[in-house]
């Protein structure tokens, strides 16, 4: 029998194991935390479910979407809206930038007069020439320019040089104002999210929770686990490539959030249909997220998550050549039937329907 090591019990984690049992073969997870579900694990506080940042699921493909729906009945958030706060206007304002909401700004004539000067985003190098050819330097400034440097810890944006993801599919819009209009945006039915599904996936796997690998030589396909190496067929792994080939090409960077939560005793705070609010000025949180939102229960009173930056814990790889050019040394290394998967394994800021994409694929290139 094919033996399979899994490395990592997060979303990715979980779906390859799921993938490769059914092949019949025998799958072993190891997982440092003692859960299963990385980011997308849901917990409660005072009586309120939550996830470490909101893990809502996005897709343009249905099947996709059909594939988690098997496992997890889902429910479809077709009018899901952002807001931004702009503390100099001040007001609050939809994200992405909505057209009509430049109207409401005391400066929409300067606006307006931007819009009409620009040259269009083709030839942008970064981050900020994209922003300043899409909206011009007014709109730049109040909604990307100290967000994203708060975001990424960086002095200028033109360091980003991935760039496309921050635009939510458009850089100004018209029509309707929610923030996906071409994607499913959906969140599991039952209060504990996506639970069911770890469950589910790892329902014929042998898991270790609460395990640190010691150390890695992948290239002969073998971990160590208290001082004993145990050799596989085939390693999936779902934690950052630099960690299983021992820090090879040096260190990648990373950022990470620490979550604050807040119970109000009131039912609801955001307006309906509003999940998410954005600051995009010098306060230190990036973002605040309703939890009924998603998980749509009722109570009387209110859980809110506060994220601010950090660099305590590893959740967003940096869109920047230099990171991403680094990583692909790393995946390029990996040796035949050692796989990379999700957004650590990859180093890229995917969704959960990238990494079941991933998984699916990964299923069919080792039958």
């Amino acid at each position: 029998m094919i033996k399979v090591l899994v490395i990592g019990g997060g979303f990715a984690g979980c779906c390859a194991s799921h993938l490769l049992s059914q092949k019949g073969w025998h799958v072993t997870l190891i997982e440092t935390a003692p859960f299963l579900g990385g980011g997308c694990k849901t917990f409660f506080y005072g009586g309120h479910p939550f996830t470490y940042g909101p893990r809502h699921f996005l897709t343009k493909d249905e099947r996709l979407f059909e594939f988690l729906n098997q496992y997890v009945p889902m429910r479809r958030f077709p009018g899901h809206e952002f807001l931004t706060y702009v503390e100099r206007d001040p007001g609050f304002y939809h994200f992405p930038i909505h057209r009509d909401d430049i109207e409401l700004m005391p400066d929409r004539d300067k606006i307006l007069g931007e819009l009409q000067g620009l040259d269009g985003v083709e030839g942008a190098r970064n981050l900020e020439e994209f922003w300043l050819r899409s909206v011009g330097s007014t709109l730049y400034s109040k909604f990307v320019e100290t967000y994203s440097k708060k975001m990424w810890d960086i002095p200028s944006n033109t360091e980003i040089t991935d760039f496309v993801f921050t635009t939510k599919g458009v850089a100004l819009k018209t029509g309707p104002k929610a923030a996906w209009t071409e994607a499913i945006s959906a969140f599991p039915m039952k209060i504990n999210g996506y639970d069911d599904y770890f469950e589910i996936a790892t329902r014929d796997v042998s898991v270790h929770l609460k395990t640190t690998i010691d150390a890695f030589d992948v290239e002969h396909h073998r971990v160590n686990i208290e001082g004993v190496w145990q050799t596989y067929d085939l390693i999936v792994s779902s934690i950052s490539p630099e960690i299983i080939l021992n820090n090879a090409f040096g260190p990648l960077r990373w950022i990470g959030r620490d979550f604050f939560k807040i119970v109000l005793p009131v039912p609801e705070v955001f307006p309906p249909n509003v999940f998410f609010l954005y600051y995009a000025n010098q306060e230190p949180f990036t973002r605040i997220v309703e939890y009924k939102k998603f998980y749509q229960y009722e109570a009387p009173t209110t859980l809110l998550g506060l994220e601010i930056p950090s660099f305590n814990n590893k959740l967003y790889p940096y869109p920047a050549r230099q990171d991403q050019e680094r990583a692909q040394r790393y995946l390029d290394a990996l040796p035949p039937k050692v796989f990379s998967i999700g957004r650590a394994g990859v180093y890229r800021y995917i969704d959960i329907d990238d990494i079941i994409a991933q998984c699916l694929d990964l299923a069919k290139r080792v039958s």
